[in-house]
């Protein structure tokens, strides 16, 4: 899979607290879901669950049978991956390589 022409990179991976740091194009509260509707597609990852805070959306993703947290906080323009356990590190890992091209 070749993704360096993604809008999507790698920002930073902190493995210590299960963070994968995701720049990409500026959103707001109404275009996150059209925004990571494309960065799921750009891993071919799916949803499994949607939750909406007040400025913070949170959803749960399938990427190749590992379950992980996208978040989207639109005021700080924040797009990151979180782990749900320890044993996920080597996916977030993984998928820091797919999005530093």
């Amino acid at each position: 899979m070749t993704v360096s022409s993604s809008p999507f990179v790698c920002r930073e991976l902190d493995l210590e607290q299960g963070l994968l740091l995701i720049g990409g194009p500026e959103f707001d509260f109404d275009s996150f879901p059209a925004l990571a509707e494309q960065f799921l597609t750009q891993i071919d990852a799916t949803v499994v669950e949607r939750e909406l805070n007040a400025d913070l959306h949170v959803w749960l993703i399938d990427f190749e049978g590992c379950r992980l947290m996208l978040k989207g906080e639109h005021y700080a323009g924040a797009l990151w991956l979180e782990w749900l356990s320890p044993n996920d590190s080597e996916t977030l890992a993984f998928l820091a390589t797919l999005l530093t091209g």
